[in-house]
């Protein structure tokens, strides 16, 4: 048996991806090291249990103490682990940019949580720096462990991070590819690559809008990456270059990790995600680059996966909605037929393979004259559409009783899907692809001329930033 006595001791040892599909442009290897993976969701857990440690150690924070931190959320949900695990109580100070989810989960360790502004200078009193400071200094047995200023931040990733990704690879690493924000990550792990392998290149992900990049700082949207002020914590001379990121380019790098690699990242990974695209650009076949993808998505469902969000900030062009669904149907996936579709009486089993050989997870059922199985045939009569079937709800149906894979479509569809005209604009489209309806018929008059999904529609959105 392998048991732990918490899951503070689960900390570390965080796989290497190969974004195999999302780097497809690029000759080098691009590999994300999902930091996600850690117990409490973030590469912060690593710092957070090597802070409570090295302050129990200095006799900084004693039994029945109280930790009090500014944060973005990760530090915090990592502290918050190890506090509930060693009886600490949590004061956690938040800038009003974090995702509701954040807030949500640090009050769910139990912890206290202060929302302050964030367009605000870091020495305004309103500032959650400064609101952090006065916490700590009004509140009995409390520490701050500061993980801007805190050196426990990067030696735990000189001492532990460094040494499990060159170990990972034994030695064959080229370039290393982080966001920075309180700069432990790239200054432990860049530290420790660069003393071993000279030869690495060292790139920091940065969001337009921080300090570290450019000389005019401003608000931008990208959280735990970037800063206003030069953290104690941050060995600038690590770096050997920047690649400023833009919050769109984060957000939507975010979104496609998640729809090409099946990995849900936060914001900050797609900073460092878009940034390593770049170098990659300019690096042979050999090549390894490694980004280090910090936190989840799980964090951004209200925010990055939220399409509303993003249209209402501009990261989704709004006027590509204006476009005819004609142009997007043309545009979509040209490896696949113009339409894929099974008919009423072909088995299960047979459906289910046609929507695996077209990496489809829906398809239309149609009547007589309707393209069969395979997928292949001439545009079909719209009355002719008779029912849906979905790869989920074949799924619910095979599991409760799996000699439905052995009867004919028919016997199992869903209702039919609901339909839209060729001259529609995609913004018309939408209003359909609502709730739980995720794919509509394409038809000009009575034809049907092809299936638009959801994604069909975020891809085309995407390529007419």
């Amino acid at each position: 048996m392998h048991v732990v006595d918490s899951l503070v001791e689960l900390v570390g040892h965080t796989p290497l991806v190969r974004l195999s599909r999302f780097s497809a442009g690029v000759a080098p290897t691009i590999l994300g090291k999902v930091e996600y993976l850690n117990p409490g969701g973030s590469v912060k857990d690593r710092i957070a249990r090597a802070m409570v440690v090295a302050a129990e150690e200095e006799g900084l924070l004693r039994p029945g103490g109280t930790i009090v931190e500014p944060t973005s959320g990760n530090t915090g949900a990592g502290l918050a682990m190890v506090a509930a695990q060693r009886g600490y109580r949590c004061i956690f100070v938040m800038p009003d940019k974090m995702s509701q989810e954040k807030i949500d989960l640090l009050r769910a360790y139990g912890a206290e949580v202060v929302v302050c502004p964030t367009a605000v200078d870091p020495e305004d009193p309103r500032s959650y720096y400064r609101t952090a400071d006065r916490l700590t200094a009004e509140t009995p047995g409390a520490f701050q462990p500061n993980q801007y200023f805190n050196h426990a931040n990067p030696k735990a990733h000189y001492e532990v991070t460094g040494p499990e990704l060159y170990d990972q690879l034994d030695g064959r690493i080229d370039v290393l590819v982080a966001s920075v924000g309180t700069g432990g990550t790239v200054t432990g792990v860049g530290r420790y690559l660069k003393e071993r392998l000279p030869h690495v290149q060292v790139v920091g992900a940065d969001p337009e809008g921080s300090i570290f990049s450019g000389d005019h700082v401003h608000p931008y949207l990208v959280e735990g990456a970037g800063e206003d002020f030069w953290p104690g914590t941050f060995d600038v001379d690590v770096v050997d270059r920047w690649v400023r990121v833009s919050d769109r380019d984060s957000f939507l790098t975010a979104r496609r990790i998640a729809r090409e690699e099946g990995i849900l990242v936060g914001g900050s990974c797609g900073t460092a995600a878009y940034a390593a695209l770049q170098v990659a650009a300019e690096l042979p076949a050999d090549a390894t680059i490694v980004a280090i993808l910090p936190d989840t998505g799980r964090n951004y469902l209200s925010k990055v996966f939220n399409d509303e969000w993003m249209v209402a900030n501009g990261f989704l062009d709004k006027a590509g909605t204006a476009a005819r669904v004609d142009e997007l149907l043309a545009d979509k996936h040209p490896d696949l037929p113009a339409l894929v579709a099974v008919t009423p009486d072909e088995v299960v089993r047979e459906a289910i393979s046609s929507l695996h050989a077209h990496g489809v997870s829906q398809a239309p059922v149609l009547q007589d004259g309707a393209p069969g199985g395979n997928g292949h045939g001439t545009p079909a009569e719209l009355h002719q559409s008779v029912g849906a079937i979905r790869e989920r709800s074949l799924l619910d149906r095979a599991y409760r009783d799996p000699s439905a894979l052995d009867r004919s479509v028919a016997e199992v569809m869903d209702e039919p899907m609901p339909h839209v005209d060729v001259r529609d604009t995609v913004e018309q489209a939408m209003q359909v692809l609502t709730g739980d309806q995720p794919a509509v018929l394409v038809c000009e008059g009575p034809v049907v001329h092809g299936v638009l999904t959801r994604s069909d529609v975020l891809d085309f959105l995407m390529r007419r930033r």
